[in-house]
């Protein structure tokens, strides 16, 4: 089973990544300044998760393959990290799809 575990970065701010059940990170969230917003953020996954128009394919300048999940508002909720290939980042997609509806949450930041 996945999981979300919330951060805190080295500027303060809060973020979480979610992880696979074999402890692979497979979306990571922008900053927030407040955990209260980090913690809607997970809900936004979870809730936009499932929608696949809501992911966005993306190409990085040095051709490698990722996605963002995006909110109905269009905000970049979580971003991928670069796979080696278009499957590759189709099963990225597959993952979150799999693991973000349950995950439990792990705070680091207490």
């Amino acid at each position: 089973m996945g999981k979300f575990v919330i951060s805190t970065r080295s500027n303060g701010d809060f973020q979480f990544n979610l992880k696979a059940g074999n402890g692979q990170t497979i979306l990571t969230s922008q900053g927030y300044s407040s955990k209260s917003g980090c913690k809607n953020g997970i809900d936004s996954v979870r809730t936009n998760s499932q929608d696949n128009k809501q992911y966005e394919k993306r190409t990085a300048s040095n051709g490698k393959p990722y996605f963002n999940l995006l909110a109905v508002n269009g905000q970049v909720i979580g971003t991928s990290e670069l796979y080696e290939s278009e499957a590759g980042r189709d099963n990225g997609i597959a993952s979150v799809k799999e693991n973000a509806p349950g995950a439990v949450v792990e705070d680091l930041t207490v």
